[in-house]
């Protein structure tokens, strides 16, 4: 088994981790030179994709890839791996047996707070969500006409070491902001890591959803982090009147509680099913700065 993570960033190093002992060989692209050592230290063969050229080195691994991760996002309705290979997956990965496309909850759109799962109607708002459908359906009918399964693993709120509730405290940015009613779904990093080896194993075709059991108010992660850190929380900030960039103004646009039943039905277990476990865990092992 040789696996390509196109976009090996935080996710894709989980995934790769968990992969490691299963490959004979884990490619993973990234933009920037300065990352090869960072890579080549979390088990994979780095090669340079900048989104707009497929290298020689690059299309040589291709040729070889049993697997594939897709985790970079789309940019103005374009997909770049797609746009480069013109939907045509067997012509440049002649031994793919499986892809997957990481793609993100906030597909489904606002729900008013209530239950959604992989059968409920997508109705995103966000012009980058609008983007991620898109290329869901693209990767689809690529996967189609190369004759290969494809698994979409819809991500919530990603978080873990370096990127949590305790790094922001200690940059001096945690803040608690109140929208009644609203809740948000996240998912450890790990998990994410995990899912998607387990997956791949299973060789499973369909859209999944990669998220915690719990989804809640976000005021409260940051009340429950402040008690593991012996610290007053923030004072609670009215959404409506706090200051937020046009981007964290839009998150909250969406309001859902997503279900990972299918997934654990397939007997995947989270390792860190809700945040305060996480937390906790990150917090009394002193692995939260990463």
């Amino acid at each position: 088994m040789q696996v390509m993570i196109f976009g090996a960033g935080y996710s894709g190093k989980a995934i790769a981790a968990s992969l490691e002992p299963d490959s004979e060989r884990i490619y993973g692209t990234t933009r920037s030179p300065e990352k090869f050592a960072s890579l080549s230290t979390a088990g994979m063969w780095p090669h340079l994709f900048d989104g707009e050229t497929l290298g020689d080195e690059l299309l040589k691994a291709m040729r070889t890839t049993t697997h594939l991760f897709q985790s970079i996002a789309p940019k103005n309705d374009d997909d770049p791996l797609l746009r480069l290979t013109e939907g045509d997956l067997r012509r440049f990965f002649p031994e793919l047996r499986w892809v997957a496309y990481l793609s993100t909850v906030g597909v489904y759109g606002d729900h008013d707070g209530a239950w959604v799962d992989e059968d409920s109607p997508c109705r995103p708002v966000s012009s980058r969500s609008v983007e991620r459908l898109a290329a869901e359906n693209a990767w689809s009918t690529a996967a189609l006409k190369a004759n290969v399964p494809l698994a979409v693993l819809r991500l919530s709120g990603i978080y873990g070491p370096s990127r949590n509730a305790f790094v922001n405290f200690e940059k001096g940015i945690a803040r608690r902001l109140v929208k009644t009613g609203q809740v948000f779904n996240r998912i450890r990093v790990e998990d994410i890591g995990s899912a998607g080896a387990f997956l791949l194993r299973r060789n499973e075709d369909g859209i999944f959803n990669i998220t915690d059991d719990e989804p809640s108010p976000p005021q409260d992660v940051v009340t429950y982090a402040a008690s593991l850190m012996g610290k007053e929380p923030p004072p609670e900030q009215a959404f409506e009147t706090a200051e937020l960039t046009p981007m964290a103004r839009s998150f909250y646009g969406e309001n859902k509680r997503v279900s990972n039943g299918k997934l654990s039905a397939l007997g995947f277990d989270f390792e860190f099913p809700n945040y305060r476990m996480s937390l906790e865990q990150l917090w009394q092992d002193g692995v939260w700065r990463g």
